[in-house]
Formats: C-alpha cells, sequence, structure tokens
C-alpha cells in the first residue's frame, strides 16, 4: 500500500514543515546515548522534509560512484551548513543507524527504475546520499515492484532470470556504494491476488536466498518490508505468500508494515492488538533484533454517509465508500480544529479518532438549491500510540521502528521516540587498545609484539566476559578483516600476541547487543622496518667469485642497493648497485685479489644497511 499512501501524500502540499525535538533538550541527559531505534523510509518526492538540498562549495570534490562518500563540513558554505545541522535529519541522527531511501523501481530483471531523479531533476542524488552519510547513517533504498500482475513472480519462476535480477540488484548497491537493500514487492501481496500466493512464495525464497548470499559476499545487507503474518499454526495466516520463517536466516532486516489494518472502511490505521500479534510470530522465528514495527506517519478520513443532495460546487468524489483522504500525522491537531472536532484516544486500538460534518449548499445542474450534510469518520496515531508502540519495541527488544515516513510524525511523536530510546538506551562501551613490544609502534619485519586493549563501561568499571574482535588493515587496504577473538578477562581486559610482516593498522571491535552498545577503539598504526636477510660465503678462495643475495623483508621491487666494503674504518662502494627483484631479492657478484679478512655490508640506498658480515679470504 505504500505505492497508494505515497501517490496520495505527494499530492498534499503542506507548506510549513514542523519543528522537531533536538537532542538539547536533553542537555542533562548528555552523558547517556539513546538506543539507535528509529528508522524510515524517505521518498522521492518529499527528500526535503528531513534535509536541505544545499549548493556545495565550487570547491568540492564530486562524489565517485562505487567510492565512499565524502561529505564534510568545508565542502559548504557557513549558511547551507546551519542549514544542514538544524534539519530533521540531523536534530534527529542520534536516533538512526540507516535510512531507507524509497527511490527505486524494477521494472524487469535488466532495469531498475530511478525515480529520485524524477522527483529531483536539478538535484544530484550522490549529494543527498552524502549528507545522509554525513549524519553517520547506513544507506539501504527501497526497491518496489514496479512491473505489471504476475509479471514479477514469473521472472522469479525462472533460476537465469533470477540470477539476472540478483546481479542487478547487486549492480546497483555497489555501484551507489549503498549498504544493501530494501525489497518492497508490494505486487505480491496486492496486484496477483491470493490464489497465486502458494505458487509465488517458493520463487519468492529462492530471490531472497540468492539475492542474500550474492550480498554478504559483499558485506551489504538485505532487508524486507512486507504487511503482516501470523503463526501459520492459526486460521488466519495474513500474506504468507512473504514466508517469513523460510528467509528467516537470510534476511538482516523485517520491517513489518503494522499499518493499513482500515482502508476501504472506517477504522484504525494500525490496531495495537493486531501490531502485537504479528510481532509476536516475527520474533519467534528470528532473532527480535531483525525485526521493526512499522508507524505510520499518516491518518485517514473517510466519508460515512451523505444525506441530501451536494451541489456541483462540492468537491467530486462525495459518496459514501469513496476512498479516504490521508493526511499527515503532523497536521493532525491542525485539521481537528479546522474540522470542529475533540479526538478521543481509543484505548482498545491505541489510537486518536473523531467523527464531524461537512455541509455543502447550492446550485444543482439545473440551477436549483440543495444542501448536502457529509459524514465523516477520521483515524490517526497521535504521541501516545507511538509510545505504546515504542513499548514493544523494548518489550520484544526489536531493532526497532519504521516510520511512513520520516518527518511526517507529530513533534511530541518525536519526543516520546526519543524518550522511548533514552530508556532503553544500551550501556556505553569504552574501548582501548595499546601495544607493548613496538617502540614508537614501529617493529621490525616479523618482530613479535603485544596487542593490550581494555574494556569498560562509561563508569571504567571492567566488562568481563566479553568477546572482543581484533581487526587488521593493512596498508595496501580498504576493508578491516577480524585477525583473531578474544574474551575479556575479570579487569576487562585483552592481549594476544601478533607478528606483522607489512605496515597495518589494529583496531578492536565488539558487537552490539541488547545490553550493550557496539564498540571500536582507536586505531593502532604499526610501522614495520625493512630488514635484510644475507645468504653469503663464510670463506672463499683469492680471485674465486663471491656471490652475496640480499633478501629485502618485506619483499620490495626495484629498490636501489649497494654492495659496501670497509676500508680503513670507512665504507665504500664495491661494483655497481643492483635492484630488487619481484621478490625482494639483490643479487651481488664480485672478487677479492688478496688474502686476509674482508667486512662488508649491504647497503638500500637511502634506507638501512644490513649487519656487517666477514667474508675470509684463503
Amino acid at each position: 500500500m505504500k505505492r497508494i499512501i505515497a501517490l496520495a501524500l505527494s499530492l498534499l502540499t503542506i507548506a510549513t514543515l514542523t519543528t522537531h525535538i533536538t537532542t538539547a533538550q536533553f542537555a542533562s541527559a548528555a552523558d547517556k546515548e539513546p538506543r539507535k531505534i528509529v528508522t524510515g523510509w524517505l521518498p522521492y518526492y518529499s527528500v526535503r522534509t528531513i534535509v536541505p538540498l544545499v549548493k556545495k562549495l565550487p570547491s568540492a570534490q564530486p562524489t565517485v560512484p562505487g567510492q565512499p562518500a565524502v561529505c564534510d563540513a568545508s565542502q559548504y558554505g557557513p549558511e547551507e551548513n546551519q542549514a544542514i545541522e538544524s534539519s530533521y535529519l540531523f536534530t534527529n541522527k542520534d536516533l538512526m543507524k540507516e535510512i531507507m531511501p524509497f527511490w527505486f523501481s524494477i521494472k524487469s530483471p535488466t532495469v531498475i527504475r530511478n525515480d529520485y531523479v524524477t522527483g529531483n531533476p536539478s538535484w544530484p542524488m550522490a549529494d543527498t546520499v552524502c549528507l545522509l552519510r554525513r549524519a553517520g547513517l547506513q544507506v539501504i533504498p527501497t526497491m518496489t515492484d514496479g512491473t505489471g500482475k504476475l509479471e514479477l513472480s514469473n521472472y522469479l519462476a525462472n533460476a537465469a532470470t533470477r540470477a539476472t535480477i540478483v546481479k542487478t540488484i547487486v549492480n546497483l548497491v555497489l555501484t551507489n556504494n549503498f549498504d544493501g537493500i530494501d525489497l518492497d514487492y508490494e505486487g505480491f501481496a496486492f496486484v496477483d491476488g491470493n490464489s497465486t500466493w502458494t505458487k509465488t512464495a517458493p520463487r519468492w525464497v529462492a530471490l531472497v536466498r540468492e539475492l542474500s548470499v550474492a550480498l554478504r559476499s559483499h558485506n551489504k545487507l538485505l532487508s524486507i518490508s512486507t504487511p503482516y503474518l501470523y503463526d501459520p499454526k492459526e486460521k488466519q495466516k495474513g500474506y504468507f505468500v512473504y514466508a517469513w520463517a523460510d528467509v528467516a536466516s537470510s534476511i538482516d532486516r523485517l520491517r513489518i508494515m503494522t499499518y493499513d489494518y482500515s482502508v476501504a472502511k472506517p477504522g484504525p490505521i494500525g490496531p495495537i492488538s493486531w501490531v502485537e500479534r504479528t510481532l509476536k510470530y516475527a520474533v519467534s522465528i528470528m532473532p527480535p533484533s531483525k525485526v521493526y514495527i512499522g508507524l505510520p506517519g499518516y491518518g485517514r478520513d473517510w466519508i460515512t454517509s451523505v444525506n441530501g443532495k451536494c451541489p456541483v460546487s462540492a468537491p467530486p468524489g462525495i459518496k459514501a465508500g469513496a476512498r479516504a483522504a490521508t493526511f499527515k500525522m503532523n497536521y493532525a491537531n491542525a485539521k481537528a480544529v479546522i474540522d470542529k472536532a475533540v479526538p478521543i484516544f481509543d484505548e482498545k486500538n491505541s489510537e486518536a479518532t473523531y467523527s464531524y460534518s461537512q455541509i455543502y449548499n447550492g446550485l444543482t445542474v439545473t440551477g436549483a438549491s440543495t444542501e448536502c450534510t457529509v459524514n465523516r469518520t477520521v483515524w490517526y496515531q497521535n504521541a501516545r500510540s507511538y509510545a505504546e508502540r515504542m513499548a514493544l519495541v523494548a518489550k520484544y527488544r526489536l531493532g526497532g521502528a519504521a516510520l511512513w515516513t520520516l518527518a511526517m510524525e507529530d513533534p511530541a511523536a518525536t519526543t516520546e521516540m526519543r524518550n522511548a530510546a533514552l530508556a532503553i538506551a544500551p550501556d556505553i562501551v569504552v574501548s582501548t587498545i595499546s601495544i607493548e613490544g613496538a617502540p614508537e609502534n614501529t617493529i621490525n619485519y616479523a618482530g613479535l609484539f603485544t596487542v593490550k586493549g581494555v574494556l569498560t563501561l562509561k563508569d571504567m568499571s571492567p566488562i568481563a566476559g566479553l568477546p572482543v574482535s581484533l581487526e587488521i588493515k593493512r596498508a595496501n587496504e580498504s576493508v578491516w578483516s577480524k585477525v583473531t577473538e578474544l574474551v575479556t578477562g575479570l579487569d576487562g581486559s585483552v592481549s594476544t600476541p601478533m607478528t606483522l610482516g607489512a605496515d597495518a593498522s589494529l583496531r578492536l571491535t565488539t558487537i552490539g547487543t541488547w545490553e550493550r552498545a557496539e564498540s571500536t577503539s582507536q586505531e593502532a598504526k604499526i610501522s614495520v622496518t625493512t630488514t635484510i636477510q644475507l645468504d653469503r660465503p663464510v670463506s672463499v678462495s683469492k680471485g674465486a667469485p663471491i656471490l652475496i643475495k640480499a633478501q629485502l623483508l618485506p619483499r620490495s621491487v626495484g629498490k636501489s642497493a649497494q654492495l659496501q666494503k670497509n676500508i680503513n674504518g670507512k665504507w665504500q662502494n664495491v661494483g655497481a648497485a643492483s635492484l630488487s627483484d619481484a621478490n625482494g631479492l639483490i643479487t651481488f657478484t664480485t672478487t677479492e685479489s688478496k688474502r686476509g679478512v674482508a667486512i662488508m655490508r649491504v647497503q638500500v640506498v637511502g634506507d638501512i644497511a644490513s649487519e656487517q658480515f666477514a667474508i675470509v679470504i684463503r
């Protein structure tokens, strides 16, 4: 139903954007970081609602597709930075770790339509993504089903075509350096018809599993957004085509559309008992941290009856049973005033509702006077509704809440989400790393040193029994990889010996749990000095060839080196310089014409020298 809601809301023009709650209001809790439990969709037609589209300075470097976005404050002027920092996105970024840009639609196995370009033809998508990155957010765009009835299902029935779809999606993610993809294929549920679900379900499962393997090979996330399901043992199953149990191990996020309960007829948008019922099933088949409760940032206004004959001047479509009008949640209070109504809070459904009437008088098409009374009923969720649903996040230890859409909620609802996020905030882990046995963090090639770490809470209390990953990023690498996993002792410390053959950075990381936030230590940069290993004779005959081999470690190609001899206390070059080969090997050949002892060394030009060595000349 997102497409229907999106269409309705895109036609609404709200001139005044709502001012949202900022972290400054919680200055007394500055030492407490809220749990990042809020995420949501950012439609292509409403980018400006959460972040301003501000111009970069001419000197700013453009974002290169496939490369990490660089979007620091230096790329913008003072006024632009002020607008960015005061936007909804930046004043609420402490509540969020990811966002779902609602920008893409699959049209065929090889074609993905970019709706962002349609909605923002003069504004580069890379600039918007850049600001999302600047806010510290993961970017997991949503892809809808833009095909016709049963078209996508039929594509998925063929293994080769399915592989093409996987390749197309992965290419979109990699080209734009997204953190993953969110599949919102609602055509299965609302277009194809439930008689097709048994046939479509295994095709959908196959796509999810194959796409998951492909994305995970690139460290990318797979999210799905679907309507509700119930336990299949129950008589009513919900939208079982999405087969949660069969895809649970393959997905990283499940965003449940716990809204649109009432569409054709007046009623709650998402009654809380219905919401909790589907949540219970979801957390029974997958880790709760994967599950996100959907929160509607909109309400609906239905016509329940029309008494009398409406004049031609009345708005079109005035009839009982007409599609409900959709409005933004942050407009609800003003709307109630305009409608001269007093909303009541329905305890059972945990939503606000009211009824009101509109009277239209004027002339019929024949010019006769006429009048009609239009009776209407409104349902929407308010701040209390959000508070009670955020309580479910805590109750079931969910990953969080997903808002359709971000910035449509009432400011008071934003406050309730923040209060909930603070109330269930995980403990902050403080992680430190140190290096022993490496003066100034420098070692010889393959030299032994010790990595140590201490992990505590913010009050310096040690954390015992905490799994800690030691990670490495070598000088020629852009990603971190795990070296080993350690466990903290009673004093919160870890320690492990290590050697390195090349320059690298080290860090300690811990994964997040419900009780504790993830943590990353500062980086410890280790420099590895070059070592020269020698292969040379102990003695040779006078006049015989002397073969000396020097191995540079770490291996370095094209290094210039010189064989030197100590003559009267001074080092003098012997012969011409030689270059190291692809294996870092340098070979010298010389002779000695007199008997005695030759003291020699190998000098790498501009770098180090080997230890001196003696050769007896017989």
